[in-house]
């Protein structure tokens, strides 16, 4: 199981070049590989591709398969990727254990393992018997946990995160990264981490600098 591109570029609506210049990785099953730049250099842009949300207008070029299938070709529904933001985006309206219950895949049937499932998240994240609280309730770490969880209930063959840190404090930060990290290992699925905080990068196996076009 792996996650590559090859000769990747974006380009902006209107766009005379590319934002950064082609890039080509391989992540492979349980690897981690973080991709640094400035901010504005594309790193949101190169998450939403992969995953299949990149907004009209912008223009993709290279190639981009998960386990030796072509993503290009599918709508984000159905490529298996899973995302990460810096922000939580819980539900506001909805328990944390509705939430969670959310990503659950189709084969996960009936109340009881469902409940099941959600459960076992909860105990994973250190926040057990937590499931009726509301997201309002918990603090900046706890909701990044939970979505963390939400990712991997969703069973996805890769897992994308866009600056997941940014939002919690230095002490924090060092915490969550551990601990997404360790789950990262464990579920055993590429994973490409985008920051330009260099703490972030350090915690993954390899990274890689994107380059503005005009260096090629």
């Amino acid at each position: 199981m792996a996650l590559e591109l090859r000769d990747v570029t974006i380009a902006a609506p209107g766009a005379a070049q590319p934002l950064f210049a082609p890039i080509g990785l391989r992540i492979a099953a349980g690897e981690v590989l973080g991709v640094g730049a400035p901010s504005g250099m594309g790193k949101s842009s190169l998450i939403a591709a992969i995953a299949g949300h990149l907004p009209p207008g912008f223009t993709l070029h290279g190639q981009i398969a998960l386990e030796g299938r072509d993503l290009r070709a599918l709508p984000a529904e159905r490529r298996g990727v899973g995302v990460m933001f810096q922000q939580a985006h819980l539900f506001a309206h909805l328990s944390i254990g509705d939430n969670l219950a959310l990503a659950l895949p189709p084969g996960v049937r009936g109340p009881a393992a469902r409940q099941a499932a959600v459960a076992q998240a909860l105990e994973r994240a250190g926040l057990a018997g937590m499931a009726a609280r509301a997201p309002a309730r918990l603090s900046g770490g706890q909701r990044a946990r939970v979505a963390l969880m939400r990712a991997l209930l969703a069973a996805p063959r890769a897992l994308l995160l866009d600056e997941p840190f940014a939002a919690l404090d230095p002490g924090l930060r060092a915490e969550m990264r551990g601990f997404v990290m360790g789950h990262l290992l464990a579920a055993q699925i590429p994973a490409l981490l985008v920051s330009h905080d260099a703490s972030d990068l350090a915690a993954c196996a390899r990274t890689l600098a994107l380059r503005p076009f005009d260096t090629v």
